[in-house]
Parts: structure tokens; sequence; C-alpha cells
């Protein structure tokens, strides 16, 4: 490899600042494609790669604008500029993306320290040189023959093959952008056939619309929303539950924490304990003595204060009720009160939705809420642990049939993360990463779920993900059409942006301001991208590319319906 050679050459350093540097092209005739040694060059176009001598290092950069002296404009015209002695001197502004030893290109870095002198000369870089970065790309050297790669697509400019490693690709986590039909749902299908085919790691794919039922021969799929598989509320926290049933904090709030803890006794006494105060599962307060009550929760707090839902949900209305009373009795104020009509009335809209989540067939087919209305459930939670023990494919969760009710896929999805989040946090993906895909995230990384008379905790699990879970071998694979409804929080940790066609203004800005190493120059790209093609950029990377992924084996079930003639 001969990185400069006087046939290539181009033009002269001109200006240089931290970023960019540009070129002055002493004929406009250097602007046109050459071929040497049967090699075609593009010459000075905008998008080309060019390097640049230094005395030694060497610098790869990217032209991303050319233009004339402004005196020389006046004077352009289709004979001109093409003439063998024109007198045109186009100027051109170069992108600097990494540095290579002279004596050594291959080996590539990334700094600051280093820059090239004015008047170094410029050459166009071959198609070999820029091969040979990209097809390790993202490599480390200390690991380099461990590191799994795959071949993600290929350059734009010159159809060079990228191969890419997965360890940079998804070891900081990974975002997958663009607006709908610019050929996202092929990037995440390649992207789960690339992890399948050269890892032996755990894959386990959130699939929104149900797309991707036939990605892989390996796929283990399981529908939810049909009732044959939930994920039971008793492990649900009781924030999620707040969620599904938004009490108002000031008077619905304490009655709800009331029954709960109530419910929580009545299941662990088993109402040997407490006799006379538990009937039928439940807590009987009005006229009965506080006093084995009160014994029976300080002896049991950690349990009955867990913050899960583990007690009798079908239950909850009717220990609601029971919880409207008085504190005290008149007559005796070691003993509850009776029934106050206030509180009843004040729980009225609580108890509706509580009976509103047992009777609507969508929820118990999803949480679980009336076991007895089901045919046998298999559960959510043991269903993950025997993949991730038994490891084979995909476990893909299939959210097409989920309801877009009262949020109830953001709060499923919620304590799926939050569930794996645990697990992750306990040392048992250390050995062993795993990876999750996140089809559609718009749809369920909201930042919270409130409402005129309820405000709650964000839906963060995920969010805690990006943050704190890469140490722990929890790895996190997002794709949306809408990164601007991406909390910012969990956007700004991807480490790694494969970009696709990008128009509205808000997307760009938040791409702009999470990818850090993207600049407003490789970005404007993006709304000219065509379908496939995309932005590669991460903070593993050396530099930003622009390829065209390669189409999965097997395609998800994402084409447009097509509109027929009408029959005359």
């Amino acid at each position: 490899m001969e990185p400069f050679n006087h046939n290539k050459f181009l033009g002269y350093v001109s200006e240089v600042t931290p970023q960019f540097v540009k070129i002055q092209f002493p004929t406009a005739n250097l602007l046109q494609s050459f071929y040497h040694d049967g090699n075609i060059y593009a010459g000075g176009n905008v998008g080309c790669f060019v390097v640049i001598e230094g005395a030694e290092y060497g610098f790869l950069g990217r032209i991303i604008e050319l233009n004339l002296p402004q005196g020389e404009r006046t004077e352009i015209t289709e004979k001109t500029i093409h003439e063998t002695n024109t007198d045109f001197h186009p100027i051109g502004k170069i992108e600097l993306l990494v540095v290579f030893n002279v004596y050594n290109p291959l080996k590539i870095e990334k700094t600051i320290s280093k820059y090239p002198a004015i008047g170094s000369k410029i050459y166009s870089c071959s198609d070999e040189q820029i091969s040979n970065y990209i097809a390790t790309f993202g490599s480390k050297s200390d690991n380099q023959g461990s590191e799994p790669f795959s071949q993600i697509g290929k350059l734009t400019s010159n159809n060079a093959i990228c191969n890419i490693s997965l360890n940079s690709l998804f070891g900081r986590h990974c975002a997958v952008v663009g607006t709908t039909g610019g050929g996202k749902s092929w990037t995440v299908a390649k992207l789960l056939e690339m992890m399948n085919e050269h890892t032996s790691n755990n894959i386990i794919l959130i699939d929104a619309t149900g797309e991707y039922a036939n990605t892989s021969d390996e796929v283990t799929s399981v529908e939810l929303g049909d009732g044959e598989y939930i994920f039971d509320y008793t492990r649900l926290t009781i924030d999620e539950l707040y969620y599904l049933l938004k009490p108002s904090s000031k008077t619905q709030v304490p009655k709800l924490m009331d029954a709960i803890r109530s419910l929580k006794i009545a299941k662990l006494s088993s109402g040997n304990n407490l006799e006379g105060i538990i009937e039928n599962g439940m807590v009987r307060k009005s006229g009965n003595n506080k006093r084995p009550y009160e014994a029976f929760y300080y002896r049991n707090i950690t349990a009955i204060e867990d913050k899960y839902c583990d007690f009798n949900f079908e239950l909850l209305p009717r220990q609601i009720t029971s919880e409207c009373i008085w504190d005290t009795d008149k007559n005796d104020v070691n003993k509850w009160g009776g029934r106050n009509e206030t509180d009843v009335s004040n729980c009225i809209s609580l108890i509706s939705r509580v009976n509103n989540l047992l009777c609507t067939e969508e929820y118990n087919k999803i949480f679980g809420f009336r076991k007895s209305a089901l045919n046998a459930p298999k559960d959510l939670i043991h269903v993950i642990d025997d993949y991730i023990n038994n490891k084979k494919g995909i476990l893909r969760f299939d959210f097409s049939n989920v309801s877009f009710d009262y949020q109830v896929r953001e709060i499923l999805v919620n304590a799926i993360g939050k569930y794996l989040l645990n697990n992750a946090r306990e040392g048992k993906f250390k050995n062993d990463p795993v990876v999750i895909f996140i089809d559609e995230a718009h749809q369920f990384l909201n930042k919270s779920i409130k409402d005129e008379y309820f405000d709650a905790k964000p839906l963060d699990s995920f969010e805690l993900i990006s943050k704190e879970a890469r140490k722990y071998g929890l790895f996190l694979c997002i794709a949306t059409q809408m990164p601007r409804d991406i909390p910012l929080g969990t956007l700004s940790q991807m480490g790694t942006f494969i970009v696709h066609r990008l128009i509205n203004d808000q997307d760009k800005k938040a791409i702009e301001s999470a990818a850090s190493s993207a600049n407003k120059n490789i970005l404007s790209f993006l709304p000219i991208l065509g379908e496939g093609e995309a932005l590669l950029v991460g903070v593993d990377f050396p530099m930003p590319l622009l390829i065209k992924i390669d189409a999965p084996n097997t395609k998800p079930n994402s084409q447009t319906p097509r509109f027929t003639i009408k029959d005359k």
C-alpha cells in the first residue's frame, strides 16, 4: 500500500483548524476522476476520501465542501472549467478523520495531538487503503484474535466491505434511527443475524409489531396478550401498580397502601395469628382491636414493605372499602372506628379503576389479575430464566397484541427491563453478556406517566440499563423512527449510532446532541440518504462511515402495502 503517490496528487493544505483543513487545488482539472494502475479514483469530489502527507504521520480525511474563490466565480462556464490550461483554482474543505503512521499505514488512531502543516501535499485515497481500515473496523489491538467480527455492509463511495467488531458495536449500547421506509427494520434484522451467527450470547428482542417473527430459524417466540404467557402481577412493583391505577396522591394513595398492607398481612398470616380480624382472606378493621394487627405488622415489616404486589388482587376493591373507616372508635381508642362515608366517596374512582383492571380481558391476559379466568398461563419470568440458562438463539417477545391503553405496553416492557437489570446487578451476565433489542422504542421508553391528578416516578428501567448495566454485561440496542421521543438520559448513553434518513429537524438535533463523535457536517448527509444507506458513528470507531447496509438473509415483514389500479 502506497498512500502518497504523485500520480494521485490533488492539492496543498492552505489552512488548518482543530477539525478541518482546507485544500487549494492548483487547477480545476484535479477535480475530475482518473485512472491509475487500473483503478479509478474519484478525484476531488464531495464525500471522497483523501490522505494528507506529513513527516512521520499521515492524515485520512473526507472532502465535505468545494467552492471557487469569489473572484473566479463570475468567469465560470462549461468550457472554461474543463480547459486543459484552466485558470480556475478551487478550494475544498476536508474533515480530519484519523491519523496513521507513515511507516505503518495500517496503524490508525484518533488524536488531537497531531495536525498537518501548511503546504502539505494531499492525495486521493485508494480503495485498498480504505478497505484495509474498515476490514476490521472497531477492533482493539490487544484482543483482535478473539474479537467477533461480522460484515455489516459496504461503503457508499467505493463499495469497500465493512467488517465491524461486535464488541465495539454493542459494547456501549447501540441505537438504530431513521424515518419510516429508510431501511431501519432491515438493519435491525441484520444486527440480530450478525449477533446470532457470530456470538454465543443471549439475545432478547422486544418486537413491537410482530415483523420479526421469521427473522431466524433459532427464534423462540413468546406472543403476549393472548393469555398463554403472563407477567405475573405479583412481580410488579407498587410504583408500577400506581401507573395502572393512577391514584390521587392526597386521598387515594393512603387508602390504597393501607389496603395492600392489609392483604399482604392476610396472606402472610394465613388467618392463624389474627383470628377475628381476617375473614375470607381480607382484614376487617372496623370495630376490631388494633394491637394484634400492629404487632404482626412490625414483626413482618420487611416482607410487607418489599415494594412488590404479592397479594390477592381480586380482593383489593373490597379491601379498599374496608380501609375507609375512622382511625379510632369513638368509645375505645384501641379499636378502629366505623365506616367513613367521605373516604368511601373519595375512593370510588380508584375502586372503579381496580375493577376495570380485574374485568378487562386484555389486562388479565398480560398480568393475570384473575388467574381463574385463564387456562394455566405460563410465567414470563420462568421463560426468561429458562432461555438464559439454556442459551439458544433469540428470545422474541411479540407485543403486537398488547393493548396501548393505560400505558400497559410501557409498564410491561419496563417490568421486563427491571427484572433483567436486577439479574445483571447480581452478576449473572458478567461472563455471559445479554443484548436487548427494542424495536419501535419510542412506544415504550416514555419519560414518565402522569395525568391531571397523578404524577408518578418515571419508567426508567432502560435508562438505568443504559447508564449502569454495561459493566454488568447487559447491553441495549434500540430502534426508533423518532429519536426526539426517546428520553435524553437513554439516548445520550448510546455509544454507537446507525442513522438512516432523517428529515425532521428535532430528530436531527437529538442525534447531534447525543452522538458526540458526529459533527454537523457528516449529519448534513442524513436527509439525502437512500434506502438502506446509513451513517455509522460510535465512540469505539475511529471515524464515521456512510455505508449501505447488507440485506438480511431473512427479511422482516415490514413491506409497505401497495395501492392497486382500479378496474375499469
